[in-house]
């Protein structure tokens, strides 16, 4: 299916590794211009060598989003170097393991920061523009704000008010057919999942908590992957969802909504 999106230019976060590399190859192969802003300066240099034979319509922009203010100059040199900019993926972030029990409050703002602010920042910095193309939004959280872990208190609340941005989004750009979607992850195998799971120790033990954690995934009791998160990015990105805004969609093989049971 044509996704319509040749020539579409969109600022995806965090989009060097993981979620947010499936994404901007997803939209590169559907033709799009990306503009990816990361921290990851030592992954560059991979990342055009894998890039360059699908798209060479790409910008990397290397900044800790945590420096919040660098965001909305990089909107503007993004609009003047295309002319338009059609959508806006937020999609970094990391599961800081804050507990309740041993995070003080400073360090849970300074989660809140690192996890949410610049959720919103670049979404404020690029409204006008996503109102001149009548563009959309994706924002990509996690099953923490529905389910909890029990471990990390502000990363899921970061994560549950990036639902509630969604849903108000939605609602003040509905008039400029501006539209605003989520998706919600669960168990996506990415390079930082791929480091947690080594903590476990040995190869077998790896497999076997990665057993523990699949096994509770009621389709096909596999591991979400970023190509599929990136597939579900373009199409609610596209014109081929124009009808769908202010949603909540999970790409997770039904753990938040199935039975885990279920064999």
């Amino acid at each position: 299916m044509d996704l319509h999106l040749e020539g579409k230019v969109f600022i995806i976060t965090g989009g060097l590794k993981g979620i947010g590399k499936g994404i901007t190859f997803q939209l590169a192969r559907e033709g799009a211009t990306t503009v990816i802003l990361d921290r990851s300066a030592n992954v560059v240099e991979e990342y055009k060598k894998e890039i360059e034979p699908i798209s060479k319509g790409y910008d990397i922009h290397i900044l800790d989003l945590n420096d919040t203010d660098k965001i909305a100059p990089i909107v503007e040199e993004t609009y003047k170097k295309y002319g338009h900019i059609d959508g806006i993926v937020n999609n970094a972030g990391v599961n800081d393991n804050k507990a309740l029990e041993t995070t003080s409050w400073q360090e849970f703002e300074k989660s809140i920061h690192g996890n949410l602010t610049h959720y919103y920042e670049l979404v404020h910095a690029a409204v006008g523009y996503l109102k001149e193309s009548h563009g959309a939004v994706v924002n990509i959280t996690s099953k923490t704000a529905l389910t909890g872990q029990g471990k990390t208190s502000a990363y899921a609340a970061a994560k549950g008010a990036i639902l509630g941005l969604t849903r108000e989004w939605a609602a003040a750009l509905v008039k400029d057919r501006v539209r605003v979607n989520a998706i919600v992850v669960s168990e996506c195998w990415t390079p930082l999942y791929a480091d947690w799971i080594k903590t476990f120790g040995s190869e077998e033990e790896q497999q076997a908590r990665l057993k523990v954690i699949t096994d509770k995934i009621p389709l096909e009791h596999r591991m979400t992957t970023t190509e599929e998160i990136g597939n579900e990015a373009a199409f609610l990105l596209s014109d081929r969802s124009s009808h769908t805004t202010g949603q909540w969609v999970f790409v997770d093989g039904g753990y938040v909504h199935l039975d885990r049971a279920l064999s």
